[in-house]
C-alpha cells in the first residue's frame, strides 16, 4: 500500500488537475492537520482514493466557506482521531492538535489532556490485540513526540505520551507535521525504538511494502 501524506501547507504541484496523473499508484490519503477542507476534498476527488486525517490546532480557524459557514469535517475523509481503522489489513489510529499554548483555543492540549485522549484510544488498540495479534501499524497525529522533531517553544513542543503510546504498541510509523521544515540539514525521519517517525510536511509518500526508509536514531531512550 502506497500512502501520500500531506500537513500544513497547500501544494500548488498537488492542488492541480494533473495530480492523478503524476501519482497514479497512491492507494491512500493521509491528512497530518493544519490543512483547508477544500483542499482535502479536491484530493480525495481527483485521486479517487480514501482519505484518513486528523485536525490540527489552527484547523478550527480554516474551515469556513463564503456561502456555507463552518464546515463540519472532510466530506468523504475518516476523521481519525481517536479511532482505529483496518484498510487492507493496515491498522491505522490518529490523534489531533497541539500543545495547550492559548486557554481558550480548541484543538489544544495539555501533557494531562493528551494522556487522557491516548486512554480512550488505547482500549481500542487493546482490542484490536485481540482480534488481530497486535493493535497498530501506523499512528497518525499532528504533533511530534516529545524530544523527535519537535522544538523548545510550548507551541511546538512534543507530547511525552506519544513516546510511551509508541513503546507499548510499537506501531510500524508515526506520521505527524506541526513543524515546518524549512533546512535541508532538519531531521525529519526519526527510529524510536521499533517505529519510524516521519514529519511529513508538506508532503510525503510512504510505501507500506518497501523497505523502512533511512532513519536517524533519536536520542530520546
Amino acid at each position: 500500500m502506497k500512502l501520500l501524506a500531506v500537513s500544513d501547507t497547500v501544494l500548488p504541484q498537488l492542488y492541480n488537475s494533473e495530480v492523478r496523473q503524476r501519482h497514479p499508484d497512491i492507494d491512500l490519503l493521509i491528512g497530518c492537520g493544519d490543512l483547508p477542507y477544500y483542499y482535502l476534498d479536491f484530493l480525495i476527488s481527483a485521486m479517487d482514493v480514501p482519505l484518513l486525517y486528523v485536525l490540527g490546532n489552527h484547523d478550527s480557524d480554516k474551515q469556513y466557506t463564503a456561502d456555507r459557514g463552518m464546515i463540519s469535517g472532510v466530506q468523504g475523509g475518516i476523521d481519525l482521531h481517536g479511532r482505529s481503522v483496518t484498510i487492507k489489513g493496515v491498522i491505522f489510529a490518529g490523534l489531533q492538535g497541539s500543545m495547550r499554548y492559548h486557554p481558550n483555543k480548541p484543538l489544544m492540549y495539555t501533557e494531562t489532556e493528551m494522556r487522557y485522549e491516548v486512554a480512550q484510544l488505547v482500549r481500542r488498540l487493546w482490542w484490536n490485540r485481540l482480534r488481530y495479534g497486535h493493535g497498530l501499524d501506523v499512528l497518525v497525529t499532528h504533533s511530534p513526540a516529545y524530544g523527535i522533531h519537535d522544538a523548545e517553544d510550548l507551541a511546538h513542543t512534543g507530547f511525552k505520551i506519544l513516546l510511551w503510546l509508541m513503546r507499548r504498541f510499537q506501531p510500524k510509523y508515526m506520521l505527524h507535521g506541526h513543524l515546518h521544515r524549512y533546512r535541508p540539514n532538519k531531521r525529519y525521519i526519526t527510529r524510536y525504538h521499533d517505529t519510524t517517525v516521519i514529519n511529513v510536511y508538506p508532503r510525503y509518500i510512504l510505501d507500506l511494502d518497501a523497505d523502512q526508509p533511512t532513519a536517524e536514531r533519536s536520542p530520546i531512550p
